[in-house]
């Protein structure tokens, strides 16, 4: 793995900014966790008061800090793995670094990185479809953009998000990517406090064309 700091002693910043409390906090993202993702497109709001590395968001880190651990590796965006991330994460959930995306099981992406395609990631195989990529997006907002509709698993009847900073080919690489099921990659979508989960079943589709 490579880190950011080049010495043997971690950066300050990497040994700080972690849970409170890591059983009790950790546990609290967990069950939003479950819930957003049996809900897909259901806002949830991390109170934990932790301070991961810029630019990764509170709930980015929250779910990075609840979910990592050391079998099971993640993929860095270029701004994320020139800031203390690799050694906040290490230090804090022993989880390793990758820089390949299709050994990470946690890919963690900064706002305004352009997405070419999900498949890029481990999408899983036909006999264990849970062993791809979660990844965990930042985006501007969560709330206040174009409507988007969900539909699927978890939802009754539609319901109706409205990200603001999805990347342009956002429909393309999702459409392509539930095409793949039951592989496929698992997305969490967050800004600041506040996450929501599409897992692969989700129907997306824009209210205006």
């Amino acid at each position: 793995m490579s880190l950011s700091n080049s010495s043997t002693i971690p950066d300050s910043d990497a040994l700080s900014g972690g849970f409170g409390n890591p059983v009790f906090d950790a546990q609290g993202v967990f069950k939003m966790m479950m819930d957003a993702m049996a809900r897909p497109g259901t806002l949830q709001t991390v109170a934990a008061d932790i301070a991961p590395p810029a630019p990764l968001g509170i709930a980015a880190g929250a779910v990075g800090l609840t979910l990592c651990d050391n079998d099971t590796p993640a993929w860095l965006s270029s701004g994320l793995a020139r800031s203390t991330m690799p050694e906040w994460l290490g230090f804090h959930t022993g989880a390793p670094v990758t820089p390949e995306k299709l050994e990470a099981r946690f890919a963690f992406i900064e706002a305004g990185v352009i997405l070419a395609s999900l498949n890029q990631f481990d999408i899983g195989t036909q006999e264990y479809p849970d062993r791809s990529t979660t990844i965990v997006l930042e985006i501007t907002s969560l709330e206040g953009g174009k409507e988007l509709a969900l539909s699927g698993p978890g939802i009754a009847g539609i319901r109706i998000i409205a990200p603001v900073g999805l990347p342009e080919t956002f429909l393309r690489c999702w459409n392509d990517n539930r095409a793949l099921f039951p592989r496929g990659i698992d997305l969490v979508l967050t800004a600041g406090r506040q996450f929501l989960c599409l897992p692969r079943t989700t129907k997306i589709i824009a209210t205006e064309m």
